[in-house]
């Protein structure tokens, strides 16, 4: 197992941003440079642990170039100040928007699946996030064309029923993402999925996936940084929206703060629940909030920032997490076919990047420039007369929404 870095061994803030740069170019150049050459489907491999490789060929592609992109959109975003990462930058950004043209020119022999089956409304739905986070690199600098396709496949995906479910907020986003657009919107499925989640908001900052508790990472992976996308781009457009938004904040910060204390002080986490090939991309809210500069109280970027380098390090560096090639193999932490799912392929690691939202801050953000900063678990461990941890202090309730 690699040394993990902590502030008891040095490990300096300008360190930590090159390495998730480095890690963050390990992992998108593979998708990028081969789908902005219209190449993705001929060179990604497809691994399906249940044997279902044809079925997941219709699908890992779209999940691959969405997935990929939610992540590393606020970094494509942002403007390093530091010229060897604006470089690498730059060329990403170029890379990304030659592979959105690709994903959805019809023409194009990487032209994706938005319509058929269901899986692909929720990698729509992601790749709409992207756009959301990314609005100058990945919408405005796109060519009036690619513009027109990208809308025609993000409406291509309403022939699809979601679930009952966290889906309702991939088809939620999707019509944001419309309404972004200066589209045709449809403002029920966006109602649908707010009120619905908000009557399955169970308390303490967390919702049900559904009308029930599962005990996984989905108010991460999707809920709880998809409410807040939807609703930051929707809520002027209705009053009762509006109102949502103090609430949704405060579960996320309180969620953000369980997620801060789930860190061992040697960088690990529970593996509770489905998805977990998706990997740090568990920690998608927890990341959310700190590029918000939303971190609840008595949780400081330094320790956040931290955290998930520790972590980033023991799922990244640990033997088989990449194939020969450099494309990412499924497991949790290196090599564990065993532990995916039937819908889990090679496109859907690539949900990991959602971890790296933060590089959507500038260098002298106090995330990246202040000192090394021991987390919860680390301070606990060690001794340190830590605070108590306390349950958010509201009943959940949203005026207009039944509970």
């Amino acid at each position: 197992m690699p040394a993990l870095p902590s502030p008891s061994q040095g490990q300096s803030a300008e360190a930590d941003r090159r390495y998730w740069v480095e890690v963050l170019a390990r992992v998108a150049d593979p998708v990028l440079r081969a789908l902005s050459q219209q190449r993705l489907k001929a060179k990604m491999p497809v691994e399906a642990p249940y044997g279902n490789v044809a079925d997941r060929r219709r699908f890992t592609y779209l999940e691959a170039a969405g997935r990929l992109l939610c992540g590393i959109a606020p970094w494509l975003e942002s403007k390093p100040i530091e010229a060897s990462e604006e470089k690498l930058r730059g060329q990403h950004a170029e890379w990304a928007r030659a592979a959105i043209d690709a994903a959805i020119n019809p023409e194009s022999s990487d032209f994706m699946n938005f319509s058929k089956g269901a899986q692909p409304v929720v990698d729509a739905a992601f790749l709409a996030q992207a756009v959301l986070r990314a609005p100058i690199e990945l919408w405005e600098k796109l060519a009036p064309k690619a513009q027109r396709n990208l809308v025609k496949a993000l409406q291509s995906t309403r022939v699809i029923r979601p679930g009952f479910n966290n889906w309702l907020l991939f088809s939620a986003i999707v019509e944001a993402g419309l309404c972004f657009m200066s589209e045709g919107w449809d403002k029920m499925r966006v109602d649908y999925a707010l009120r619905e989640h908000q009557s399955w908001y169970l308390g303490d900052g967390v919702y049900g996936d559904g009308p029930q508790f599962h005990w996984d990472y989905y108010n991460s992976f999707v809920i709880q940084p998809m409410l807040l996308d939807v609703l930051d781009t929707v809520s002027k457009h209705a009053d009762d929206w509006n109102s949502m938004r103090p609430a949704v904040l405060a579960r996320a910060r309180r969620y953000a703060a369980i997620q801060e204390r789930l860190i061992s002080p040697e960088g690990t986490y529970p593996a509770i629940g489905r998805s977990l090939a998706y990997r740090f991309g568990a920690f998608h809210l927890l990341a959310s909030i700190a590029l918000r500069k939303q971190l609840p109280e008595g949780v400081s970027p330094e320790q956040v920032r931290c955290a998930l380098t520790a972590v980033m390090r023991r799922m990244i560096e640990a033997p088989g997490t990449f194939d020969e090639d450099g494309w990412l193999t499924v497991g949790f932490c290196g090599h564990q076919p065993a532990i995916a799912e039937g819908y889990i392929s090679t496109g859907s690691c690539y949900l990991c990047s959602a971890a790296w939202l933060p590089l959507g801050l500038p260098p002298d953000d106090p995330f990246w420039k202040g000192p090394p900063q021991p987390w919860t678990q680390q301070k606990v461990w060690s001794g340190k007369n830590v605070p108590a941890d306390h349950a958010l202090g509201e009943t959940g309730g949203i005026p207009g929404c039944r509970k």
